[in-house]
């Protein structure tokens, strides 16, 4: 398989758009879509998993999930939407109202993580869209990246905000490196699997 060319991604090929000047039904796809991002986004912010060392909610990797299964023009389309339902102040976010709401959280110490989801979106997208979800292998090392830019701005803001004197890979970091494991191996286990089924469904319709 060639990791250069374009591929359908899975919503491209579970619900492809229609093209050919359809112009209105495509806007309507992609709107449904992107309002059913932002609401998975949320409740996946609002659930909280017992586990250890932290309690882990589904966030990041819905915000991955979504990259790959819209591209990175869509999925990152639909978590700049819920960034955008968050600024104006509805309570999408993990601990929203009680821990603010709108711009005055977005401000706050998950500022970085925040723009992190986007970036991780548009990145794990892009590598859908040259096939890197087809495969076990390239689905661990997608993920990899996806969670990498996440953290990067996550941790640089955090940094910046209280003082690199401060223990911040224990604050943003390390506390969820085991649930991001756990995510990353449900992702790669997941997508191959989809794809397979996704192919036998396509053969079994072929005359």
């Amino acid at each position: 398989m060639s990791y250069s060319l374009q591929h359908p991604t899975l919503m491209g090929t579970i619900w492809p758009e229609a093209g050919h000047g359809r112009v209105t039904r495509d806007a309507w796809r992609n709107v449904t879509l992107a309002l059913a991002g932002t609401l998975l986004l949320t409740l996946s912010a609002k659930v909280q998993i017992p586990f250890y060392p932290v309690p882990m909610t589904m966030t990041t990797l819905v915000v991955l999930m979504i990259g790959v299964a819209y591209g990175w023009r869509l999925g990152g389309a639909t978590v700049l939407l819920y960034l955008a339902q968050g600024a104006v102040g509805l309570p999408v976010f993990a601990g929203t109202p009680e821990k603010g709401i709108g711009l005055a959280y977005m401000v706050g110490p998950t500022a970085g993580y925040l723009a992190g989801f986007l970036l991780a979106a548009v990145v794990v997208g892009w590598l859908a869209e040259r096939g890197w979800d087809r495969r076990i292998g390239s689905t661990v090392l997608m993920m990899l990246m996806g969670n990498l830019v996440l953290y990067i701005p996550g941790l640089l803001w955090l940094g910046w905000l209280f003082g690199w004197d401060k223990p911040i890979l224990e604050w943003g970091l390390t506390p969820f490196l085991l649930g991001d494991a756990l995510k990353l191996a449900i992702a790669a286990a997941a997508l191959p699997v989809l794809w397979r089924g996704l192919q036998r469904r396509s053969e079994a319709r072929r005359p």
